[in-house]
């Protein structure tokens, strides 16, 4: 390296007062490092290693619906079935701990043992203006609602965006960056963006993958048509292709000539009424390319007059691999069935025929697919993710999304028989996607073609966990220290969240809001029923009548009416996970809301071979979305709006002229609260077993849990409003059973409700 003085004494006088250096100094420095590098505040190349098991929520083996259950797990038809092996994964969490732990977990050897990623297609989001909030519709009728985006997803967002483009690049390049990591040395990534951020994501596209490796930007026009802009309105949107190395997986995908295209070109007709035009060979060693190259057999050849000649490249590209090709091997041959026609001055041209050619080959720029209306305004059509898919995959691949939406590529990639990992942030968008493969499922069923299982993971415990993981390396005395430090920290943390005063002289009380007192679960274990015993029972010890329970999670099967008839005013409350967000916790947005009340029967018939129903009989929310005063007072007159209050979706409306308000209740039944139910008549069969690393080795542990089996399920489309409220019926042996039952509202939020069943 050579510096002059004065840049030495530059660099010393910034590293002396602990400031960075400027970015020529970097070049300076370190002149083999590249020479064109986005820098933005707060750069690093260091990315998260945290590894967290996967939970697994629910498993859905089959499409279940209304077909009679057999048994051994087995339908009365002899449609399409369940393809065994890998389990598709839809997980639900942040995606930086979710790529962190599938490169660095146990589960990195399960997709290597698939191949690894072929695919990788993203649309974050780009959108610094972008609204999350989804239009819901309400139970049977027509009439729908916004529902905001949750906090969670609105915290994502602000981290996302709140430094401008710098948080945008800093979030999606160590995203990338593990990514990358998890990509097979012959796979691609897809990235969607807008015109906003192309210029600066191409650039760090390149960094991770290197320059080489950059393929394409396609340009896809997204709309027809836009007004509005001062200069020119923008309709496409920009998907860079990058690959891993130059061996990628690539399947030519070919349009269909315009009608223009074919009145120019193909102008000659025969008899029969197929339409040929007639293309010049080539000489081989010029500009066409071919220097004596053979396509499918077909060697360059001596014709005419004894010269060489050669298919040109754009003509080979055209032709599909069932023509030619396979049956002749010169051009001699050629020439001798009539496919070489000679010009008036001596010059050959190939005959070929419109129905025989495969078409144009995929260029950039996709105008041929328009939007979809979809659960999300920005959702993208399944033909775009087809394209994509096709291109860069096989199938029986594994492709991943990791900011999967509504869904699409997924439900894509199960149509084209690849394998699957998708990932969101959102919990309505899991569970939008959850109903959309389900829905996948069942139409491959009818129509008799297979599929595979999906289970919905996330690492919401184990990332809850972390927060009070401590030093393995201290003393016994020091760990114990640390663990009493941190569960108060968590309490604290707790109780400032549901803005509540910290109390002491209780066991299982630790808070007091208002008149009421507080009591905490722990941070990584469901609220056991021995817990809310304990609570109970010191209330009436200390003459408590009003307490609320706070937790994550709370044991299968509680009867929470039970409790409540202890003479005890005793409410359970979630607690959200956007406690762990400090901002959201000093500006009071975190919302706790009441556990659902989830009510079922059971239906049992038949003499020597019974059978299993299970009835839905009543469900109620608590929820508040909005403050009814504030939109009155906001609501022009002829307006109307629609909100969540008290448990109620309102419809609120002002008349024109008098101004008068009146409101109609939209929830009109328990049943209009739900949007998706499932049953699992045996819960205790399957236990949720995880793989974690201890002492540097794998092994297998049981959670103490059972993973929710998604044996039938009824819920609402956009396009079928009906809820089956009794499920099929299932063929059962004698035994007691525990059966669960899982109740998805309108939210996208799930209560699950255990029973014990004797047949």
């Amino acid at each position: 390296m050579k510096l002059t003085d004065n840049e030495k004494r530059d660099v010393i006088k910034y590293l002396e007062a602990g400031k960075p250096l400027p970015p020529k100094y970097r070049f300076l420095l370190f002149g083999e490092t590249q020479e064109v590098e986005l820098l933005w505040n707060g750069k690093t190349d260091e990315v998260t290693n945290v590894v967290l098991p996967f939970q697994v929520i629910e498993q859905i083996d089959e499409p279940r619906s209304n077909n009679k259950i057999g048994l051994q797990n087995t339908l009365f038809d002899t449609s399409g079935r369940q393809i065994t092996g890998w389990t598709n994964k839809l997980i639900w969490g942040d995606n930086k701990i979710i790529l962190s732990s599938l490169a660095n977990g146990p589960l990195r050897r399960e997709i290597e043992a698939q191949g690894g990623l072929k695919l990788i297609y993203i649309d974050p989001p780009f959108d610094v203006g972008a609204d999350f909030s989804m239009d819901i519709k309400i139970g049977d009728e027509d009439e729908n609602f916004t529902k905001k985006p949750s906090i969670i997803e609105e915290i994502a967002f602000r981290d996302t965006w709140g430094k401008g483009t710098d948080s945008f690049i800093a979030m999606i390049y160590e995203r990338l960056k593990l990514m990358y990591g998890l990509l097979a040395e012959d796979g691609s990534i897809y990235v969607h963006c807008d015109l906003r951020l192309n210029s600066f994501l191409r650039i760090v596209l390149e960094e991770i993958f290197g320059e080489s490796n950059y393929r394409s930007e396609i340009l896809w026009k997204r709309t027809t048509a836009r007004s509005g802009s001062k200069f020119i309105n923008n309709v496409t949107d920009s998907i860079f292709l990058f690959t891993k190395s130059d061996n990628a997986i690539w399947n030519q995908q070919y349009l269909e000539y315009s009608e223009e295209y074919q009145e120019a070109m193909f102008r000659g007709s025969e008899k029969n009424g197929r339409r040929f035009r007639e293309s010049p060979l080539t000489a081989p060693g010029r500009s066409s390319g071919i220097s004596g190259s053979s396509w499918r057999g077909v060697d360059p050849g001596k014709i005419g007059k004894g010269r060489h000649w050669a298919i040109p490249n754009y003509v080979l590209s055209e032709l599909s691999s069932s023509v030619i090709g396979n049956t002749i091997s010169s051009l001699e041959e050629l020439d001798k069935i009539g496919r070489i026609v000679w010009s008036k001055n001596g010059m050959p041209n190939i005959k070929q025929y419109l129905d025989e050619l495969s078409g144009i080959e995929l260029q950039n720029i996709w105008l041929d697919i328009g939007l979809e209306k979809g659960e999300y305004p920005t959702q993208k059509p399944e033909k775009l993710l087809e394209r994509i898919i096709k291109s860069s995959s096989n199938e029986g691949d594994l492709i991943a999304d990791f900011f999967c939406g509504s869904g699409t590529t997924l439900a894509v990639a199960e149509k084209l028989g690849r394998k699957w990992i998708g990932s969101d942030i959102g919990r309505f968008g899991v569970h939008t996607s959850r109903k959309r493969l389900v829905g996948v499922q069942r139409e491959l069923k009818k129509d008799g073609n297979n599929f595979r299982a999906f289970e919905i993971l996330n690492v919401g415990r184990y990332e809850r966990q972390n927060f009070i993981t401590i030093n393995d390396d201290l003393r016994v005395e020091e760990k114990v220290k640390q663990i009493e430090r941190k569960e108060k920290e968590f309490i604290k943390l707790i109780i400032s969240a549901y803005k509540a005063e910290t109390v002491d002289s209780f066991i299982n009380i630790v808070g007091k809001k208002r008149d009421r007192l507080v009591a905490v679960g722990p941070i990584n274990m469901p609220v056991s029923s021995k817990l809310i015993k304990d609570i109970i029972v010191e209330c009436m010890e200390k003459g408590i009548t009003k307490i609320d329970v706070l937790g994550f999670d709370y044991e299968m099967g509680l009867d929470f009416q039970e409790y409540k008839e202890q003479g005890i005013d005793i409410a359970f409350r979630i607690i959200p996970r956007e406690v762990f967000d400090k901002k959201a916790v000093e500006k009071g947005q975190v919302k706790f809301y009441d556990v659902a009340f989830v009510e079922v029967k059971s239906i049992i018939k038949g003499r020597s071979s019974k059978e299993l129903s299970i009835e839905l009989t009543d469900f109620s929310v608590f929820y508040n979305q909005d403050d009814s005063g504030e939109i009155v007072s906001e609501l022009r007159p002829g307006g109307t709006k629609i909100i969540v209050e008290n448990g109620q979706v309102v419809k609120i409306s002002k008349d024109k002229k008098t101004e008068l308000v009146s409101k109609e209740i939209l929830t009109k039944k328990w049943s209009d609260w739900i949007d998706y139910w499932a049953v699992d008549f045996n819960f205790e069969d399957r236990k949720e077993i995880i793989n974690i690393i201890e002492e540097g080795k794998e092994k297998e542990v049981w959670t103490g849990d059972y993973i929710f089996d998604n044996e039938w399920q009824s819920f609402r489309t956009k396009k079928n409003r009906n809820l089956e409220l009794i499920s099929a019926a299932k063929e059962m042996r004698k035994g007691e059973y525990k059966v669960a039952v899982k109740v998805v509202d309108i939210f996208g939020n799930d209560t699950t409700k255990v029973i014990n069943v004797k047949i």
